[in-house]
């Protein structure tokens, strides 16, 4: 059964990633390339506009995306009880954060945290575990419909791995995306950055991105 789940995710991995390319390929179309040039983060030739969805933030409120207008914002799927790819990138995320830390708060770049295990991830947990990496990165979950629409709509994807036989029931892991989505101040879907991560590359490129044009 593991050995099937593991198969099932990485055959809808390479789907998304298949997606991800042809839907660059089809936004590119007549599209010149432009932009600033930029060391780690891959900007797509046009945004695409994201379906609307709700996610719970750790405060108890709604975010929508109206909430995340203003600012570049990287999101990353993830889960707390995740023992190695989620720590290690929100780790790499909080050294970026600092580096842009002397930023406007009212443009200052944006990390979202999405735990996609509500089961166990309460929202007071992931903010606690979100925080614990950097204050100021945002932290929120949904039930499991909402959560697979959003990461559908930013071609990324996430499947519950029950663990071995014999296991308690809340002994499973979750496999997920380790790329993050970027949205622009429009709230649209506007590039990608895929591991393995560099804090200063990363850190240098939303810099750029901030204050390349009107946010």
């Amino acid at each position: 059964m593991f050995n099937r789940s593991i198969l099932i995710v990485l055959v809808i991995a390479l789907a998304a990633g298949l997606g991800l390319v042809a839907s660059q390929k089809w936004f590119g179309r007549g599209a010149p390339a432009a932009g600033p040039e930029l060391a780690t983060v891959r900007l797509f030739p046009q945004p695409r506009e994201l379906p609307p969805f709700a996610l719970q933030q750790s405060d108890g409120t709604q975010l929508v995306p109206g909430e995340l207008h203003g600012h570049w914002t990287l999101v990353f799927l993830g889960f707390t009880y995740c023992p190695d790819v989620c720590p290690t990138t929100l780790a790499g995320l909080a050294q970026a954060q600092k580096q842009w830390e002397a930023l406007p708060d009212a443009r200052r770049p944006r990390v979202l945290f999405v735990s996609v295990d509500p089961e166990r991830d309460s929202p007071d947990r992931i903010g606690e575990y979100a925080a614990a990496f950097h204050r100021d990165t945002l932290a929120a979950t949904a039930d499991i419909p909402a959560l697979e629409a959003f990461a559908r709509s930013l071609s990324l994807v996430f499947m519950k791995v029950p663990g071995p036989d014999g296991a308690p029931e809340d002994h499973y892991s979750i496999d997920h995306s380790a790329a993050m989505a970027l949205l622009d101040p429009q709230g649209r879907m506007a590039g990608v950055v895929q591991p393995p991560l560099d804090p200063a590359a990363i850190a240098a490129d939303l810099v750029t991105l901030t204050g390349a044009g009107p946010q």
